[in-house]
């Protein structure tokens, strides 16, 4: 079995854990911590931005001292103590701190297993190794959410009943990683240390634009809100996140594919105007089949650029810099994802439940026309 399946797998089952909880933490901790959009807004950005500098630092170190499938063990493994926490958690601030370290775990981890499926794949084939990953990583999610669905029709304390059946796919998808093999390319006395100097001048321009489009691009946790906010039972928000990630799981391979063939630029640039139209599409909906549409385009968006995205890192950067570049870019994308948060929060608090999602899908167009312009000359990407 190859390492590219194999870490698809980690991940499908991983995702299975993280989407059986994720989803309902907004309602968990509106309902019974009583804590509102601000606080949570708070909760999910300090979180994904630790997640985001911790990203920045594995993947450097990675670089130089090589060591991924350990670095990736261990991020894997801090993981799945969260849920543990959140089970005997009664306060919002231990949600916080199961939080924290869910998140730097997935820091430690993904640099060093993004950069091992860069060096399991051909060249010629980056995109589509990059969209299998993310179609299975999708797919663990809407299981996941699927899971949660079921458990939550039981009826009874649903929520420690997730919290305890989501610790079975963690230590799954924990299991499965050990049969990786990192590959050593580079010996240790031979690599250059990575630095932003260096870096291609259209990637430089990139990752800016990048940042802009995560400050609009707040957690997934205020699409949840404002599905509950448009009268949507917890069951019904959670089923219209299940459909997100179906799509964005069954296009992620052929979106890698199709990229590349005939380029990452044209897919990227549609993809953050699709996000741009979900997002104004959500803050002015008012009825349930809107939602429905909205959230399958949510998932044509995700499968033609998380993937994608990173096959364009590669695409840019010498080999030795495989996962300090893939760590930078997954910081820079996530560091705005503490100020995203917190601005949706104090926007929807302040202004309305539209505002946060009028002003991500507004950061969204200038991001598609901003790429198109920095990435029109390169050949390489069409």
């Amino acid at each position: 079995m190859s390492n590219i399946v194999l870490l698809g797998l980690v991940s499908l089952f991983t995702d299975i854990s993280t989407e059986m909880v994720y989803p309902i933490m907004p309602l968990y901790l509106s309902a019974v911590m009583g804590a509102g959009p601000a606080i949570i807004g708070i909760i999910e950005g300090i979180a994904e931005s630790i997640a985001s500098i911790i990203k920045l630092f594995s993947g450097i170190i990675v670089d130089r001292y090589g060591h991924k499938k350990r670095f990736a063990i261990f991020g894997y493994a801090s993981s799945t103590v969260n849920k543990i926490i959140i089970l005997f958690s009664t306060a919002w601030t231990g949600v916080l701190i199961a939080r924290i370290i869910d998140r730097f775990g997935k820091g430690i981890r993904t640099a060093p297993r993004d950069a091992m499926i860069a060096e399991s794949a051909d060249k010629s084939r980056l995109g589509r190794a990059y969209g299998l990953h993310k179609g299975l990583d999708l797919l663990g999610t809407a299981i996941g959410i699927l899971l949660a669905w079921v458990i939550l029709s039981l009826g009874g304390n649903e929520y420690k009943k997730i919290f305890i059946f989501s610790l079975i796919p963690a230590l799954i998808g924990l299991t499965f990683l050990f049969f990786v093999k990192d590959k050593k390319l580079i010996s240790a006395g031979n690599r250059i240390a990575f630095n932003w100097k260096n870096l291609d001048k259209r990637l430089k321009l990139f990752l800016i634009f990048i940042f802009l489009f995560t400050l609009g691009n707040s957690s997934n946790a205020f699409i949840l809100l404002r599905a509950y906010n448009a009268s949507f039972s917890p069951r019904g928000a959670i089923m219209l996140y299940f459909v997100f990630n179906m799509t964005g799981s069954l296009l992620s391979y052929p979106a890698g594919s199709l990229s590349d063939k005939i380029g990452r630029k044209n897919l990227l640039c549609t993809g953050y105007l699709l996000y741009g139209i979900v997002y104004i599409g959500i803050a002015l909906a008012s009825n349930s089949i809107t939602f429905i549409a909205l959230f399958v385009i949510y998932g044509f968006y995700t499968a033609m650029t998380a993937g994608v995205e990173r096959a364009l890192i590669v695409d840019m950067v010498p080999p030795e810099h495989k996962a300090g570049a893939l760590g930078l870019h997954a910081a820079i994308a996530g560091i705005g994802l503490l100020p995203a948060s917190v601005i949706a929060g104090l926007l929807w608090q302040w202004q309305g439940h539209s505002a946060p999602f009028l002003f991500g899908g507004t950061l969204a167009f200038i991001t598609s026309i901003g790429v198109y312009v920095i990435l029109n000359k390169y050949d390489v990407l069409r």
